[in-house]
Formats: C-alpha cells, structure tokens, sequence
C-alpha cells in the first residue's frame, strides 16, 4: 500500500524565509544606511550637476458663472476641474505658446506644468485658482509661453460670460439713453411751466389748463425716471458681478526665476529609495557569497 503524500509545509517555510532575510539585514544593517545615504546623495547632486532653467508662473482665476439674472451657480469649462490641463495640453495652444515664445512645440509640450491653488478645508462650489508654469532655457521665453497659454485658458473659458457682460453693456447704455431723454423732458415741461406763468398774453382758464397738462407729463416722466434709475442700478450691479466675480481672468502675470532643470527634493528622495534597495539587496546577498567563498577556501 502507497503511503499517503504529505504537503509540504509552504506557510512554515516562508516564515523560516523571511526571519533568515531579517537576520541578515540586521547582521549587516550599515548596508542599507549606506546605501540610503549614498543614494540620496547621488541624487542630489545629479539634480544640481543638470544645469539651471528658468521657470515662469502665471496665475489665473477660472470665474464663477452664474445664471441670468443673478440666478445660482451653473456648469459650465469654469467649473470643470480637467478643463486647464486639456487646453494648455491641446496642440493649438501648444503651438501658439511655441509661436509666441519661439520654443519648439515638443520641448514646450514636456515643460508644462498646472496646480490648482486651493485652500485648507471644505471648498465645494468654488473655483480654484490655477497656477500654469512653463519652464525654458530663457526667463523671456518661459514668460511669453505661460502668458499664451493663460490668455488662451482665458479665451475659451469665459465665452459664457464675455456675452453676458456685452449684452448687459447695452442694457446699461440704453438704460442712460432713456434716463437722458426722460431728464430732458422732465426739465423741457418745467422751463415751459416758468414760461407760462409769466405770460400774460394767454387767458387764466388756458393756462391753468396748460399747467395741469405739464404737471401730468412730469409727474409720467419722473415715474419713469425712477423705474429706469431702480433698472441701471441692477443691470450695473449685474455687470459688476459679471466682470469681476464670473469672468476669467489672469491674476499675475507671468515672472521668471531660475531653478534647476531637475527638482532637487525629487531627485534625492528618488535616490535615496534606490540606495536603500540596492543596500536590502546588497545585506541580503552577502551571507550566501561570503559562504560559497568560505567553502570553496575550506576545499582548496
């Protein structure tokens, strides 16, 4: 009768694996310090031996659209969160960037960077700012590409509100036209009121008559002249809040500072992990080769 197979015991052996492994690192401990340390190192002076760029930062504020009227809050490219990244990405914003600051489109695709500018704590329901970076070999180009690219975030987002604050211009304009001709009539009735009282040429009963009829064209016309006051002052304060809460605009232009072309902290937290790794793998390996070489030396 055949025996019966009995599994090997794969979970003890794991176990006995990784107290050997942790054995072994703390034996030799110094190798991954070592290694931590020459990596971050490395890394550091690898982001400063890679030369200075300069890198330009504009700030752009996306607006807060609101309905007609003064309604709530809608949807619109201003409160979509992807919409910045997408148009200072896209190929004709690139390649207007590119034109306007003579960098070569793949170049300029690779350096530009966006943040949104939020702050701490709950910010539901409003627009972040939006830094828009660009770095290039010179502060003016790094500075003409970054305001191209915020001016054509500008264009595209505030399509909504550029014609709310046109029609709502006219509507202002008309409002003062109206109030003019209203003021102009209101003071054309009074002149004529004076004028009639000292005329003596015409008859008491035909005056009193045509006072009565001016006084009714002023008390119509200052009527009038109130409602077109109570709507300039809304439709201003409607223009208002169009052009200074829900339209796009650039806060700061862009500025140029020098900086690295890689991120120092980057780098050295990059190399920092790569030595620790290579100091794990170095503690882990030695105890197998010192070994082999202790038998091979105990053979000869």
């Amino acid at each position: 009768m055949t025996p019966a197979h009995t599994p090997p015991d794969l979970e003890g052996e794991q176990e006995v694996d990784l107290a050997s492994a942790w054995q072994r690192i703390k034996l030799r401990w110094w190798l991954p310090v070592l290694g931590l340390v020459a990596g971050a190192l490395a890394g550091l002076v690898l982001a400063l031996s890679g030369g200075d760029v300069w890198r330009a930062e504009t700030i752009v504020y996306l607006g807060q659209p609101f309905a007609p009227l003064g309604g709530g809050q809608i949807q619109s490219l201003a409160t979509n969160p992807r919409t910045v990244s997408e148009i200072v990405r896209s190929e004709s914003a690139i390649q207007a960037a590119s034109e306007a600051s003579d960098i070569a489109p793949p170049k300029l695709r690779s350096a530009i960077s966006t943040k949104e500018l939020t702050s701490v704590g709950p910010t539901r329901g409003i627009n972040p700012l939006i830094e828009i970076g660009v770095k290039a070999e010179g502060p003016r180009k790094a500075e003409d590409a970054a305001d191209a690219l915020a001016e054509r975030v500008v264009e595209n987002v505030s399509t909504f509100v550029s014609r709310k604050v046109e029609l709502l211009e006219q509507q202002v304009a008309i409002s003062e036209s109206q109030l003019a001709a209203v003021t102009a009539r209101i003071t054309q009735a009074q002149a004529q009121q004076d004028a009639l009282v000292d005329n003596t040429a015409i008859a008491p009963i035909e005056r009193l008559l045509l006072s009565q009829n001016l006084n009714a064209v002023i008390t119509t016309a200052d009527a009038r002249r109130s409602a077109l006051q109570g709507d300039l002052f809304e439709a201003g304060q409607l223009l208002n809040q169009a052009a200074n809460v829900e339209s796009s605009r650039v806060i700061e232009p862009a500025r140029a500072v020098k900086t690295t072309a890689r991120s120092s902290r980057t780098s050295l937290l990059v190399g920092a992990l790569i030595g620790l790794v290579i100091g794990l793998v170095a503690a882990l390996a030695a105890e197998p080769i010192l070994a082999r070489r202790r038998s091979a030396s105990s053979e000869d």
